[in-house]
């Protein structure tokens, strides 16, 4: 593990039974990630994915390349929105390795470039 090292987790697409499923799962029957006539009652064109799911994306693509037990630090702040029925790629990149530690740089972007998350992670080597 060194600097510049990356990695990359390939979303598959993100449908209304992806959406479906994951708000079962977790409770959250958010209207704006469920139900079409109550997002486009307040402007939005369609229902968009959760934003815990698209943490839980980025999530494993930490946990599949190192594990759960070396992490020791997660953060994301949410950059826009993801939408329904479209493809994510999520990345990471080690900034820089000292003390044991690697620090990470995230993001979970869309094919047209727009990042919807951006995050970093501090793990174990």
């Amino acid at each position: 593990m060194k600097p510049g090292d990356t990695f990359t987790l390939e979303i598959p697409k993100i449908t209304r039974t992806t959406l479906a499923l994951y708000a079962g799962a977790s409770g959250d029957h958010n209207p704006a990630h469920i139900d079409l006539d109550a997002v486009r009652a307040v402007g939005y064109p369609d229902v968009f994915t959760h934003g815990m799911l698209s943490m839980a994306y980025l999530s494993r693509l930490l946990t599949d390349w190192v594990g759960q037990q070396r992490l020791r630090s997660y953060q994301v702040r949410f950059a826009a929105i993801t939408p329904v029925n479209t493809t994510a790629t999520c990345t990471g990149t080690v900034t820089r390795v000292e003390e044991g530690l690697a620090h990470v740089d995230l993001a979970m972007g869309l094919p047209d470039g727009t990042l919807t998350l951006k995050g970093s992670a501090v793990v174990a080597v």
